[in-house]
């Protein structure tokens, strides 16, 4: 279970960073580094959380064999 969100959550983090990197191209935005250092943030956060989660559940697998 854990293992299936922890790729949801690296999923969620590649389609944040194509719907930034889609924006800044197209759009007109003024305050680029705002919508920059907000994306990348959350991009850090979901693949550490869903790293976290993959490697937790392999961990657990390891150990009940």
């Amino acid at each position: 279970m854990k293992k299936e969100l922890g790729k949801w959550l690296m999923d969620v983090a590649k389609y944040v960073v194509t719907a930034f990197l889609i924006s800044s191209f197209l759009g007109d935005i003024t305050t680029r580094w705002v919508m920059y250092a907000i994306g990348s943030t959350t991009v850090v956060i979901l693949i550490s959380v869903g790293l976290w989660l993959i490697i937790k559940d392999k961990n657990k697998d390891k150990k009940e064999d």
